[in-house]
Order: C-alpha cells, then sequence, then structure tokens
C-alpha cells in the first residue's frame, strides 16, 4: 500500500494531536503543513520535522509535497478547502462537523468527481471495539433498539473558536454532538430513517454560542437515540449504552481506548437474578485516530472502500442539522411564549 504524504491546513490543537498519530502510522507521513501565518507554519514544522512550510493552502494543494489533505480548520471554512484538495487531486480528510448536509454532499461529489478518497475525522470508529462491537452485533444484542449517548467534557475557555458562533455556528452540538450522532449511525440498525426529533440548546451567556444540547432521535423503526453533549460538565463523560432484545453493552470510554492501545466495553444479558456481566478487552497495537489515517490510505489505494466512508459522514451530518434544527426550533418557541 503506497505511502500518502499528507499536508496538513491549520496549526491548532486538533493538528498538533494528529501530526503525532501520522507519526505512528503505516503508510502515512507528513510532507507539509500550512497555516495563515508563515510563523506559524515554520514552527510546527519545526516541532514535527515537517520538511515543507506554506502561509496559503491553495499553495500546499498546488504543490508535488503532498497526496492527501488533512484539513483542521474552523467549520466556516471546512468546504472550501475540502472541495480545492478534490479539484487538486488530492485524498481529503476533513474534521468535522461540516456546515450541513448540503455542504457535505458538495464535498463529496467533488472527491467523486476527482476520484479521490473522503473520509471525516471521526476517531472511534476505527478502533477494533467497533468492529468487534458491529460484527457481534446481532448474536450479543439481538434486534437493537436504544443508543443513549453522553460526550460532555469542560471548556472554560472563552477565546477557544467553538465559542464563537461565526466560526462554528453549532457550539458544542455540533462539536461534541457529532460523536452521539456518530453513535447512532454506527450502532443502531443499518438504513434506519429518521421520524421525529426533540432537542433543546442552553446558550453561553458570555458568548452566545451553544454550550450544550440534549434531545431525542426517533426512527421508523421504532429505534430511540437519546444523546447529550456539552462544554460544561465537571469531568469527562464518554458513555455509551446500546441496548437490544437479547443484551446490553455499556462503554464509559467511547471516543478513547487504554494506555497499550485496547479498549474495553461491559456486556450483559439475562433478567433478574439470572443475569450475566462481561468485561471485554479489545486489542489494538494503536489508537483509532492513528489507525484513521491507515484506513485512509487504505481507501486512497482501493476505491471500492471509499464510499462506507462517504454514506457514514452523510449519514451523521444528517443526524446533527435535524437534532440543530429541533434545538434552535424549541429555542424560538421559549423565546416567543
Amino acid at each position: 500500500m503506497k505511502t500518502l504524504r499528507w499536508g496538513i491546513v491549520g496549526t491548532g490543537g486538533i493538528a498538533n494531536s494528529m501530526a503525532g498519530m501520522i507519526r505512528i502510522a503505516d503508510a502515512a507521513e507528513i510532507g507539509a503543513v500550512s497555516s495563515r501565518r508563515m510563523e506559524s507554519a515554520q514552527a510546527f514544522a519545526q516541532q514535527h520535522d515537517v520538511p515543507n512550510a506554506f502561509d496559503s493552502w491553495q499553495a500546499m494543494i498546488d504543490s508535488d509535497t503532498v497526496d492527501a489533505i488533512y484539513v483542521a480548520t474552523p467549520t466556516s471554512v471546512r468546504e472550501e478547502i475540502c472541495i480545492a484538495a478534490a479539484n487538486g487531486r488530492k485524498h481529503v480528510l476533513g474534521e468535522k462537523p461540516f456546515a450541513s448536509l448540503p455542504s457535505v454532499r458538495r464535498i463529496v461529489a467533488a472527491c467523486r468527481d476527482n476520484d479521490v478518497a473522503f473520509m471525516d475525522g471521526t476517531h472511534f470508529v476505527h478502533h477494533p471495539r467497533t468492529l468487534d462491537i458491529k460484527a457481534r452485533r446481532v448474536e450479543m444484542l439481538g434486534g437493537v433498539w436504544s443508543v443513549a449517548s453522553a460526550c460532555q467534557f469542560d471548556l472554560s475557555d472563552r477565546g477557544d473558536i467553538r465559542f464563537n458562533p461565526e466560526l462554528e455556528p453549532m457550539g458544542a452540538i455540533g462539536d461534541a454532538g457529532w460523536y452521539n450522532m456518530r453513535a447512532a449511525v454506527e450502532y443502531l440498525p443499518p438504513d434506519v430513517e429518521l421520524d421525529t426529533v426533540s432537542a433543546h440548546v442552553r446558550r453561553d451567556a458570555e458568548t452566545g454560542a451553544a454550550l450544550s444540547g440534549t434531545g431525542v432521535l426517533d426512527f421508523t423503526d421504532g429505534s430511540t437515540s437519546t444523546w447529550n453533549c456539552g462544554f460544561d460538565s465537571g469531568a469527562v463523560v464518554m458513555d455509551l449504552r446500546i441496548t437490544g432484545t437479547h443484551g446490553v453493552i455499556n462503554i464509559d470510554d467511547f471516543l478513547s481506548q487504554n494506555r497499550d492501545g485496547s479498549a474495553d466495553f461491559l456486556y450483559r444479558k439475562g433478567g433478574w437474578g439470572r443475569g450475566t456481566s462481561e468485561e471485554i478487552n479489545v486489542a489494538s497495537a494503536k489508537p483509532g485516530a492513528a489507525l484513521m489515517f491507515e484506513d485512509m490510505a487504505a481507501a486512497a489505494a482501493e476505491p471500492s472502500l471509499r464510499e462506507q466512508w462517504m454514506s457514514a459522514t452523510e449519514k451523521t451530518q444528517a443526524l446533527l442539522d435535524a437534532a440543530w434544527m429541533a434545538a434552535l426550533q424549541t429555542e424560538q418557541g421559549a423565546s416567543s411564549s
């Protein structure tokens, strides 16, 4: 499998984290970095031993130093860069969320038209734990009818771009809530159709950003996904419960893994007085984020692997858009009453 030379757009916290993941991934290396300020790009390049630095993402895309582009920018400018990368015949990995489902569809169309791979930056779906649960979903759980998830942490820095509604319009619902929506996509029965949505948003008094959100997604097959997310939790919460007719799976860290790369989940089944539980550990030599770059290299090499990732992004953004619109409608109704 060909090694992809990555060009990183952006030099913020997530870009720095992913530079480390590229370093430990197979079939991946960093070829260049771009920032609006050359000094930022050069500092990043020096820190991560990157051979090329640019003060323009377009110049980096146009160069022959990279094969793929990782877009670690604010949501408001992500579509433009992703489409430009695709038109430059570079494979595209875009951080999430995206501006809207139509935006995702335009990016995907550009990638298809230019025969390049596209993937969003959701890490946990690449870890073997996710793959193991999905492979044994029917055996362990029977018919899955509920996915309940929580993604919360403390973000108190009002200077963070996630507190800027112009750069990140959905705030916590877009940033943390993306994982709630992706959990529903990954673990509910495939191809379920959304029926009704209820949601609430709580605003930050200082910035007006979406500080937290909660809601319920109801699907036409009777299954549901309850979710809550936020930037104002006193502890990091990454809880997931998948309920089926034959059993239940609980995960208290569904976005992360252990120090050795492995990840755990608790499987329970049986009724009162006769139930059993089993703690299951799924081994992995690398974190899900590093495996994401390896899966991207595989999709770049084999076009038949690309559709699953494009489809998952579209489904996740569709649920996110529906939740966000429902939250806004609830907010508007409350303000007018």
